[in-house]
């Protein structure tokens, strides 16, 4: 019995059309097929994570509280990730639903746990994109303020932003992968001139390795810097959403998905070690504590010249632009996914007869959004602190436990059916990650004071949405199983073999 066979009989596909996710096998009404390559979507994946935003705002609180020794942080986390990533990739072979997390939740450990995973997952990916217009209205005040000494109320910048990421998603998928492209290769490139600069220069104090010594490295501040760097990779699990749109997904998605961690665990590592070498081992924790915001900035315009300071700050514009446009795009594919399922309304499962794209499921997003970034601003919230940081805190808890939860997933899938992955993919690849992962999610919320700064009680109203949205998952799945058994049945289910091979 193969592994696609015991899919079937664990999902049973039925012949009837009339079932609510049937019309997936409708080309003429579904994405554009066959569009993405590794490529496009690596761009997605790394545009989401948003290098140059994280490097520039959050490395110099990793560096503040691990100092010098940070860089290592980040590698570890890649490390973790791309052991995940093995039994991912694994399964992504073996699960040719498009629904991400939840259908391979739903494959390894049922239903009951893949709608869990699917309200989860709704609460996370919106969590995270929503609150980031906090961050987009920020950056783009400091930007005008500091280039054209101009200031714009952070709402209207917010709400415009909104506007702009619904565009760009409602657009055909291939255009969104060209301006992530663009954008991506444009804040890339900043830090790379600043490397450049700092290796031909020598750095203040010479080129030094002791980042990377053990008595560095194991400091009471490490646990933070993890804390930072597991959120500094957020969202490069959503290769597999994209499975309709790739070509070849079998082998496109896997190469993504180790692209962008690798990418991004090498990137992110050798940034912070550089503006570390740019400022000194010896000096690097009195600039930081003198001007954390200014750390890049100063560093470039020393290193580089001042023109490269000033595109920087347009650069983490753009960045906070390419990373909303990445997670829009991977909440509307788990909406348009969901309706095709018939969990949610079937009006967001409708495509755009020209640009292919879940416009419908795109519009329903960004009315959210409004909702959410009008009632801040009513409340006259702080667009950082509280808009950014409220709403990203049960995101990024909500991804890591999705990611460990699906390390279980994997587990138990490859113990339930035949297959040739052999046992580290299987077995010692998704084990290590599950434990792993696991225990970043446990330090990141011992350590949730020090990344939000909010008080106790708020704390822990952040973190406790992320069980309350996998509880409601559970009891929808048990009001859908009782009141619409075919919806019931069907969820998560393996595309037929004719859709596939369209």
């Amino acid at each position: 019995m193969t592994v696609e066979s015991a899919s079937r009989e664990e999902a049973p596909q039925g012949a009837d059309p009339q079932h609510p996710g049937a019309a997936g096998s409708d080309d003429s009404s579904g994405l554009r097929r066959g569009s993405l390559g590794v490529a496009d979507i690596a761009f997605f994946v790394v545009s989401a994570a948003a290098p140059l935003t994280v490097m520039a705002g959050v490395a110099p609180l990793a560096i503040g509280t691990g100092g010098i020794g940070a860089p290592v942080g980040y590698l570890l986390a890649g490390i973790t990730l791309a052991l995940f990533a093995v039994g991912f990739t694994a399964m992504t072979r073996h699960v040719r639903s498009s629904g991400g997390f939840y259908a391979f939740i739903t494959r390894g450990l049922g239903r009951p746990a893949g709608f869990g995973a699917a309200t989860l997952a709704l609460l996370a990916y919106n969590g995270m994109q929503i609150g980031v217009y906090g961050l987009l209205a920020t950056g783009t005040q400091d930007a005008l303020e500091a280039l054209w000494g101009i200031h714009v109320p952070w709402p209207a910048i917010a709400l415009a932003g909104v506007f702009v990421i619904w565009y760009l998603g409602y657009r055909s998928i291939e255009f969104g992968a060209k301006v992530l492209g663009v954008l991506l290769l444009a804040e890339t490139g900043i830090l790379v001139l600043l490397a450049g600069g700092v290796l031909l220069d020598g750095g203040a104090e010479g080129i030094a390795v002791d980042s990377f010594t053990p008595g560095n490295v194991l400091v009471p501040g490490t646990g933070a810097v993890l804390a930072f760097a597991f959120a500094a990779f957020t969202g490069f699990e959503s290769t597999a959403i994209y499975r309709r749109e790739a070509r070849d997904p079998n082998r496109t998605i896997p190469r993504a998905t180790y692209i962008a961690v690798g990418f991004l665990g090498l990137f992110y590592a050798f940034s912070v070690w550089i503006v570390i070498q740019a400022y000194g081992s010896s000096h690097i924790m009195t600039a930081v504590t003198t001007d954390p915001v200014g750390l890049f900035f100063t560093a470039t315009t020393e290193y580089v010249g001042g023109w490269a300071a000033d595109l920087m700050h347009v650069f983490i514009v753009t960045s906070i632009i390419a990373s909303q446009l990445a997670f829009h795009n991977a909440i509307n594919r788990y909406g348009f996914s969901l309706a095709r399922e018939g969990v949610l309304p079937e009006a967001l499962g409708r495509v755009h007869p020209k640009h292919r794209s879940p416009y419908v499921a795109g519009i329903a997003q960004s009315i959210l959004a409004l909702i959410c970034v009008t009632a801040f601003a009513a409340a006259g919230a702080d667009p950082y602190r509280q808009l950014l940081l409220w709403m990203n805190t049960p995101g990024s808890i909500g991804l890591m436990a999705l990611q460990a939860i699906t390390a279980v997933a994997v587990l138990r899938y490859f113990r339930r059916v035949r297959h040739q992955e052999g046992r580290w993919r299987t077995l010692i690849a998704p084990l290590a990650s599950a434990v792993l992962m696991t225990g970043a999610m446990v330090l990141i919320i011992s350590k949730i004071g020090l990344m939000t700064g909010a008080s106790f009680t708020t704390n822990t109203v952040l973190v406790s949405m992320v069980p309350v949205a996998f509880v409601v998952g559970l009891l929808l799945s048990q009001r859908v199983r009782r009141s619409r058994p075919e919806v019931y049945t069907h969820f998560a289910r393996e595309p037929d073999e004719e859709d596939t091979a369209g």
